[in-house]
């Protein structure tokens, strides 16, 4: 009974579900960290991030220059003559809440799962979101030239008009810096850029608390909302402020979801996928090491199958001692050829 006890223990069913039932689990989320991959992860993406400086001095170039002077004639100036007010919103602030506050949160996500290929992902793909999204805006702004609802008093602060240019066009005597950004008003910034950021920060958000997981946690789409929330208030206190039209917001919050949406799944599954809460890097990680797991798993099996099939030819159980067996004679036959040689 012990014999067969220990063969049932020792088969190569048996063996193999012993090593697949300890190491055939996940891999530990703590086992990709800043400090042992790092540094391999950023090289890998290296070409990625020369390409986000590149967006990033395009960008600037972008703000810098001139936009599009349109005409605007002396009919057109009903629509113009709003308030000249001070924002709301600075455009200081865009970048706070926009970039540094979803980092801060990937941060925090790390400190809690250790998992460097989520924190690398979501940084790069944030920062992707945002200055594609600046650069499609201010390209858009610059060869549009929209005036702003109040380009009436950005062109003639002191409140005298002078339509003496070519065709009845403006002829401004106002700063030329301010006069300059009034011809910005298409697409807003300030609302795609936070729609960019928040937005890109919304679908991280869904992807981690898996609010689409069909539990009916309506809760979770608190949390889910919220930053797409903050993103339409500032696009909000653009029109309030009289700094843009309304299609210009609706136009500006378009662009920065799209381009959150895609930047996002370059990255990371859907946040309705089971496997939504993980970058598709982490997965491609754990597979590899299922696969060398199961390779290292079916070599020590097969090493240990051959020796427990090399001890079962030497020695064969006969009551309660252990007789030697002939690889190539069954034990009835061994024992018939004892006996007669006794006689």
């Amino acid at each position: 009974m012990a014999w067969g006890w220990l063969r049932s223990v020792c088969s190569f069913a048996g063996l193999r579900g012993f090593f697949q039932r300890g190491e055939m689990r996940e891999i530990d989320l703590g086992a990709h960290t800043i400090k042992s991959h790092g540094a391999r992860v950023a090289r890998n993406h290296l070409h990625d991030w020369i390409i986000l400086l590149l967006l990033a001095v395009i960008e600037v170039v972008l703000y810098v220059i001139h936009p599009f002077y349109r005409f605007v004639g002396e009919d057109m100036m009903t629509d113009l003559k709003y308030p000249f007010k001070d924002n709301t919103v600075p455009i200081w602030a865009v970048p706070m809440y926009a970039v540094l506050l979803p980092i801060a949160i990937f941060l925090l996500c790390y400190l809690r799962r250790r998992d460097v290929y989520d924190l690398h992902h979501a940084i790069l793909g944030l920062l992707y979101a945002v200055l594609i999204t600046g650069v499609i805006t201010d390209a858009i702004k610059n060869a549009t030239g929209r005036p702003r609802p109040n380009f009436f008093w950005r062109c003639f602060p002191d409140g005298v008009p002078n339509y003496g240019g070519h065709w009845g066009d403006v002829v401004c005597h106002g700063k030329d810096s301010e006069v300059r950004e009034g011809h910005k008003s298409f697409p807003s910034g300030h609302t795609s850029w936070s729609f960019a950021g928040l937005g890109f920060l919304s679908l991280y958000l869904s992807g981690k608390i898996k609010a689409f997981d069909g539990r009916g946690h309506v809760a979770k789409l608190c949390i889910v909302l919220l930053p797409l929330l903050v993103a339409s208030l500032v696009g909000v206190s653009r029109v309030s402020d009289y700094w843009h039209h309304w299609q210009d917001v609706f136009a500006g919050g378009m662009i920065g979801l799209v381009v959150a949406t895609l930047c996002y799944l370059q990255f990371f599954p859907p946040p309705h996928y089971d496997d939504g809460w993980g970058p598709y890097a982490y997965f491609r990680a754990r597979e590899e090491s299922h696969s060398n797991n199961r390779g290292h798993s079916r070599n020590s099996v097969n090493a240990l199958e051959m020796e427990i099939h090399s001890v079962n030819q030497r020695t064969e159980p006969n009551g309660d001692a252990f007789l030697p067996v002939y690889a190539n004679s069954p034990p009835s036959s061994t024992l018939d050829e004892m006996e007669s040689g006794r006689r």
